[in-house]
């Protein structure tokens, strides 16, 4: 039997080579929060959603955008040629996600010419830190009734005190194995949702991948989710709690263009499936893309 894959280490290396721990230190000089263990029993049943400034609309049923309407979504990995350099080296001011360090296996996933502009700066920080205090930070700011695109951004001091309930170590996806694994396979699902690759995309992305210095359990693991066909319901389903359903959404809102009607509509779809409250997604989009102002 293989070795576990080192989950953690994985998410940091997809978002950002130095990962987390080491952009942290860079920009706020501080330490980063040691990792959580899953909430007792008993613990952590209490949804966030519970008396918010916006109203929830978990039991309504919009219609779904065309395409949309569950299973598998077609289609393979779009615009990717020379998108690691490209989305590498970007810096911004502000938020969280500005400035830091190099973005990490994720830029193999955008660019050729897209307007990636959150993942653009918030893969300089990546890892679990990053995505547990933009998510903690949209949900306060939801639910105090702010308007998004004047709420306050997450800031690098923030990711250094997030709340147990947004790591996504607090606790294990639907199926039982641990949730960064989830997020990654959200990013992938979000970049394969637009568009088509050609035999030399295909061959420059995975010879990056080969050239990243994973292990053999953790490269296998990408290149199954690279060829393994998913779409919203498959991502939505790995959700266990309502925290993990919002890093789920802003994982996705990274690794996708929302100015791209495909793109957009598959965001959309996405939010209905994971039951996110009215005007949460919208708060997620801020702290995704806030950073393009800096």
């Amino acid at each position: 039997m293989g070795r576990m894959i080192d989950a953690k280490n994985l998410l940091d290396r997809f978002l950002g080579q130095g990962g987390a721990a080491g952009a942290l230190r860079q920009m706020a000089g501080g330490s980063t929060p040691a990792r959580g263990t899953e909430p007792a029993p008993g613990q952590g049943g209490h949804s966030p959603w519970t008396n918010p400034g916006g109203t929830s609309t978990a039991g309504s049923s919009p219609n779904l955008p065309g395409g949309f309407s569950g299973g598998s979504i077609g289609g393979s990995l779009g615009g990717l040629a020379d998108a690691a350099r490209q989305a590498m080296g970007q810096s911004g001011k502000g938020g969280l996600a500005a400035g830091g360090v190099a973005g990490g296996l994720l830029g193999l996933l955008v660019g050729g010419g897209k307007k990636k502009s959150g993942l653009n700066r918030a893969l300089t920080h990546g890892g679990a830190a990053l995505l547990g205090a933009l998510a903690s930070r949209a949900y306060e700011n939801w639910q105090k009734g702010q308007a998004p695109h004047q709420s306050p951004l997450a800031t690098p001091q923030e990711a250094e005190r997030v709340e147990q309930r947004f790591l996504p170590a607090a606790k294990p996806a639907s199926d039982g194995q641990p949730f960064e694994l989830a997020l990654i396979r959200a990013m992938i699902a979000a970049a394969k949702a637009d568009g088509h690759i050609d035999a030399e995309e295909q061959r420059r992305i995975f010879a990056k991948v080969d050239e990243a210095g994973l292990d053999a359990e953790a490269k296998g693991f990408v290149f199954d989710a690279l060829a393994a066909p998913a779409g919203v319901s498959e991502v939505a389903a790995s959700a266990s709690t309502p925290e993990q359903a919002a890093e789920l959404y802003l994982a996705s809102r990274l690794a996708v263009d929302p100015d791209q009607p495909a793109e957009r509509a598959y965001l959309e779809a996405l939010a209905h499936r994971l039951k996110l409250p009215e005007g949460l997604p919208a708060h997620l989009d801020r702290q995704a893309e806030g950073t393009a102002e800096g």
